[in-house]
């Protein structure tokens, strides 16, 4: 969209933070809401003050902040697209590898299927996805992009050696790692599936052994309240809730890991809900904090673990038009609210 054509913002519109949390394939879901939210979201009402997200999440808000950076949300929603298309495997060798994977992943409770390190196996996996993002986004000239003023992006991944948890930054400050293809492969890195990944002195692995996805980080620091989001949007993947008892196999392995990828998240939430607590209360009274709202946007589909490794065609345009329709109800909600 031309500068001149841009719909001017208004200042005193909501300043939103959107997490997205990580899931693998089922993160398509995430690119759908994302597509729904920057064409719809009124730039009277809303101003994205910035991103963050976690392995496949973080490759969606990747994506979505590029057009941000470049200011074009329509770019974004291509980019998603583009890149989820290109995810899919389409190609007649690749579609039943992946197909392999997911009958591998579902036999385990019927077969003793031997485990085989990624060290041990070509890294065609990782390498066609470092392809794939730098087709996507433009590394090269992303510090002439960013600005002071430019929505933030925050991405997740645990140093593995030392187990710290780490947060590559669009804006970091002194020490801190940027936005870089390692950043977002490390925040993907499954160790199951991919090798570590190396920066600098670091060792990464996927972020949802850390912050899933990174929250808190909006929050802190020492900018002015006014400087911070006054509402956080949480694209959810994993299910809180459960209708029975697991007691398969693959059921138990499924809520395990659920409830592991939920886990960080509510960690990170309970910070927010915390601070508004003691806001409420009276007992805090800095100037650099404030009552921040918390919005979700979840994922509802009745998926197994394995789908998370999932790449067929069918499947991802499942997830990407079940996500353009989350995310349009959600904002039709927010607009009944305040009519």
């Amino acid at each position: 969209m031309p500068a001149a054509s841009r719909p001017r913002i208004n200042p005193s519109a909501k300043r939103i933070a959107i997490a997205c949390q990580g899931g693998g394939s089922h993160t398509a879901f995430t690119a759908g809401v994302l597509q729904s939210l920057l064409r719809g979201m009124a730039p009277d009402r809303y101003r994205i003050h910035g991103l963050s997200g976690t392995s496949g999440g973080a490759l969606c808000a990747a994506l979505a902040w590029t057009g941000l950076l470049e200011g074009n949300p329509e770019l974004g929603e291509a980019l998603l697209e583009s890149f989820w298309g290109r995810m899919s495997t389409t190609q007649f060798a690749d579609f039943w590898s992946d197909q392999w994977l997911l009958f591998q992943q579902r036999s385990r409770s019927f077969f003793g299927l031997p485990e085989v390190s990624p060290y041990l196996l070509p890294n065609t996996g990782q390498d066609f996805l470092a392809g794939m993002l730098k087709e996507h986004i433009p590394f090269a000239r992303l510090q002439s992009l960013i600005t002071a003023q430019s929505p933030v992006l925050m991405i997740g991944a645990v140093e593995v050696l030392s187990g710290d948890f780490t947060v590559f930054h669009s804006h970091p400050r002194k020490g801190e790692p940027p936005i870089s293809v390692g950043a977002l492969l490390a925040s993907a890195a499954i160790p199951e599936m991919f090798r570590a990944v190396h920066i600098g002195e670091g060792v990464y692995w996927d972020g949802l052994f850390s912050q899933n996805p990174p929250i808190r980080g909006f929050l802190s620091g020492k900018e002015s309240r006014d400087a911070k989001p006054d509402e956080i949007w949480v694209i959810q993947i994993n299910p809180d809730r459960r209708a029975s008892e697991p007691k398969t196999s693959d059921d138990i392995d499924d809520r395990r890991n659920e409830l592991a990828g939920n886990l960080s998240m509510k960690q990170e939430l309970f910070f927010v809900t915390q601070i508004n607590d003691w806001l409420h209360k009276k007992w805090l009274s800095a100037a650099h904090l404030k009552h921040v709202d918390v919005r979700f946007i979840p994922l509802e589909l009745e998926l197994d673990y394995a789908s998370k490794l999932d790449r067929s065609p069918a499947f991802i345009q499942k997830l990407l038009a079940d996500g353009r329709r989350k995310g349009k109800d959600f904002l039709d909600q927010l607009s009944r609210e305040t009519a």
